[in-house]
């Protein structure tokens, strides 16, 4: 198996496929690799800044397409970044020319506001995390997150070309994993037997800060904090933004998490955030890099959660 500079550990830390590329790839893995048979470069960036400047060869499909419900499209009480239905999941696979043997490489923006009303460039990072984790929910085995995301590939001095490349399309079916995600019943259900972990911040978690998609204030009873910012190294340019942002490094992602949920890597966890980006990155994370067994993704999220009008808490 080939491994990620930086990330050696995570040669065992994926067990429900085989692999023949890492989970998180560096700027110089994907340099080195950029012809690489049945590589996809999957750029989910907007289609401005991609036709603007991209990694050569690399495809544009957008993050806001490989979910419903995109945020503010719809009203608050309707769930936000939700799964697409299967059949439209496999089409926009199969337009992107992604098969079951493609190696896709996720490449989205991690540069931006670090304001905490709207950290643009935590989102970003949070998108391509939700967009990786639909590929594999969809049954694409071998899907990395490109680490510093487009930013990082230029402030590493790597080539860019401008325009647009077109995928040839195939035909795509896979087996979803339904054993990822967890309805709003299954968590209810769930409280005080799984281990539920809220990945926003923790004055949000709290309900020392309002969110305005939400009816109410607070977390799910029983739930952990585990930020996903918590997650991320953040080169800043001193002025309140993100030049790129990285992942901690495996040890540091260790500690981060047993503090929060624990050792216990076969006990059940349920991860969920606001409406869906951050839980993605979480559940990334603990189950794709780190090796906990059984972790869902509450795909609804606080957002439906409180306009449900299910019991919260606050801190």
């Amino acid at each position: 198996m080939i491994i990620s500079q930086g990330f050696s550990s995570l040669g065992t830390s994926f067990k429900s496929h085989p692999r023949n590329i890492p989970l998180i790839v560096s700027t110089s893995w994907l340099k080195d690799n950029i012809h690489r048979k049945n590589l996809v470069v999957l750029d989910v960036r907007k289609p401005e800044f991609y036709s603007a400047g991209h990694i050569p060869g690399a495809i544009n499909v957008p993050e806001d397409k490989w979910c419903v419900n995109d945020p503010f499209t719809v009203p608050f009480s309707t769930p936000w970044m939700e799964l697409p239905p299967e059949e439209e999941m496999f089409e926009l696979v199969g337009d992107a020319g992604i098969t079951s043997d493609s190696h896709v490489v996720v490449v989205g923006s991690t540069s931006g506001s670090l304001n905490p009303m709207t950290p643009r460039a935590l989102y970003g990072v949070a998108g391509a995390d939700r967009v990786a984790i639909t590929l594999l929910y969809a049954g694409v085995r071998n899907v990395a997150i490109l680490d510093g995301g487009y930013e990082k590939w230029v402030a590493d001095g790597y080539s860019t070309e401008s325009g647009t490349v077109t995928p040839s399309p195939v035909t795509y079916r896979g087996e979803v994993d339904e054993a990822m995600f967890a309805s709003i019943d299954y968590v209810e259900n769930r409280i005080g037997k799984s281990v539920i972990v809220d990945a926003r911040d923790p004055e949000v978690y709290c309900g020392d800060v309002h969110e305005p998609w939400n009816t109410q204030d607070g977390h799910i009873p029983t739930a952990k904090n585990l930020p996903a910012p918590k997650l991320f190294n953040i080169k800043e340019d001193g002025a309140g933004n993100a030049v790129y942002i990285t992942y901690k490094n495996m040890g540091t992602l260790e500690e981060t998490v047993s503090n929060a949920v624990g050792n216990d890597k076969n006990k059940e966890i349920i991860v969920y955030c606001g409406v869906g980006g951050y839980s993605a990155a979480a559940y990334f994370v603990l189950s794709k890099m780190l090796g906990y067994t059984n972790v869902k993704i509450y795909d609804g999220s606080a957002q439906e959660w409180t306009w449900q009008k299910k019991p919260v808490e606050t801190c």
